[in-house]
């Protein structure tokens, strides 16, 4: 029995050693690697810099109407800039007309605004049969009627023709397939059995293919002298929609990462020396049991961090602030725990049996306690914006992690540590008299 006790205490300490050392180090490397904590996570505007730019919307739109465009304008924005594979934008509505993009770690601000901003109107154009459109031209130098727009386009990505020339794959809604079939039709009925359709982006040409066929599928090419980059580029525009209303760029700021890290490095030493200061606590008044929550709160740390990296959180200020509410939590858990196992000792119970009772008995308090502040984590998340949703994510992470790290973890930590001589004694559990 001591030797499985003695057993399950050396295991747990190594695995907490082990993901201590993942966190801090990472092993291996490339794909099958694991990085470190540093080089994983994701940071945040207010951490690692980036750019912020505003944009007024130019409409005379008012009440439910106005909300409603600035919400489609919005839903546009945030399909560009998520196509662009930005890390973690924040996209946020301010007051009546204006939107606010946070795009941390952007390294090119220019292309990534000029992706943004830009109205990007596709058109599909049936060319008339006495006109000729060719790539280049403006539509006003041709006569044609306009198909479909961008607006029934459902999909756009990066395609290859058989001779590995780059295009841009399209395919149409179920309104966009029906114009399309309709507009082919009307193509093969002219004079030689082909008619010619204009694709225009912005008011120029960039393709404009004869068909022949009737094409009813809801899919389509466009084809033309384009580079890898200039069709992913363009497939990115297409799928990003056209914008519903004209915007200003009002302001633009580029924030650099040294104040924000400078903040970050702050923070950490703050939550080193107050982490070196609850240990003393813990050691000084609970000792053995203070010595082990103490373990418990290092896998608490490590498993909280790695937890965020799974979710692809993002580190930011307030998400620091939220991870030091949770570890203040987790060790007020294990405050209330000790203190009802120091008072089933009193009582003259077997270490063994205050233990289970004290675990017991604290389980009620603990669980209350934690499932009213994630209740307010969860009301954060969802009605809060930017930085408030990285502080309830990761106060959100760090309330289940500590539950788990305090109820289980140091519970059965505490019950193995019995089988080391010198352990099971009431006064390493500061309690005098007993055994």
């Amino acid at each position: 029995m001591k030797k499985n006790g003695v057993a399950v205490f050396l295991v747990i300490v190594l695995l907490i050693c082990g993901v201590s050392y993942l966190a801090l180090n990472g092993v291996g490397s490339g794909t099958f690697g694991v990085k470190s904590i540093a080089d994983s996570m994701k940071l945040g505007l207010d951490i690692e810099g980036g750019v912020v730019v505003v944009y007024e919307a130019k409409t005379d739109a008012t009440g439910s109407d106005l909300l409603q465009l600035m919400n489609q304008t919005k839903n546009v924005i945030v399909r560009r800039v998520n196509s662009m594979g930005l890390t973690e934008p924040n996209i946020t509505i301010q007051g009546d007309k204006r939107i606010r993009i946070e795009l941390p770690g952007v390294k090119n601000a220019n292309d990534a605004i000029s992706m943004i901003g830009k109205t990007a109107q596709l058109e599909f154009v049936l060319v008339d049969q006495k006109s000729v459109a060719r790539s280049g031209m403006t539509k006003d130098a041709f006569v044609g009627t306009q198909i479909l727009t961008g607006q029934e386009v459902k999909d756009s990505k990066l395609s290859f023709d058989k001779y590995n020339k780059p295009g841009v794959g399209l395919e149409f809604n179920t309104e966009g397939t029906k114009l399309f079939r309709t507009a082919t039709e009307s193509a093969v009925a002219y004079p030689g059995g082909k008619g010619q359709i204009a694709i225009i982006l912005d008011d120029n040409v960039i393709s404009a293919p004869y068909t022949s066929i009737v094409i009813g599928d809801g899919k389509a090419v466009i084809t033309g002298n384009f580079t890898v980059e200039e069709a992913t580029n363009l497939a990115s525009l297409i799928r990003g929609g056209a914008l519903p209303v004209n915007l200003d760029e009002v302001q633009t700021s580029v924030i650099g990462p040294t104040l924000g890290l400078d903040a970050l490095k702050t923070s950490v030493n703050a939550a080193k020396i107050g982490l070196l200061l609850v240990v003393l606590f813990m050691l000084v008044f609970y000792r053995v049991p203070g010595f082990i929550a103490s373990i418990a709160l290092v896998l608490y740390a490590g498993v909280l961090l790695f937890i965020m990296v799974g979710f692809n959180a993002t580190l930011t200020l307030p998400g620091v602030a939220g991870i030091v509410l949770s570890l203040g939590m987790a060790v007020d858990a294990n405050v209330i725990i000790f203190e009802r196992i120091k008072e089933e000792l009193r009582n003259g119970k077997t270490l063994r049996a205050s233990i289970d009772s004290g675990f017991s008995r604290a389980l009620r308090t603990i669980i209350d306690s934690n499932v009213t502040t994630f209740i307010a984590a969860i009301v954060l998340f969802t009605f809060g914006e930017g930085p408030i949703k990285g502080f309830a994510v990761t106060l959100m992470i760090g309330i289940v992690t500590s539950m788990f790290t305090a109820v289980v973890v140091t519970k059965t930590l505490l019950k193995s540590s019995l089988s080391f001589k010198g352990f099971n004694s009431n006064k390493m559990y500061g309690v005098r008299g007993g055994n």
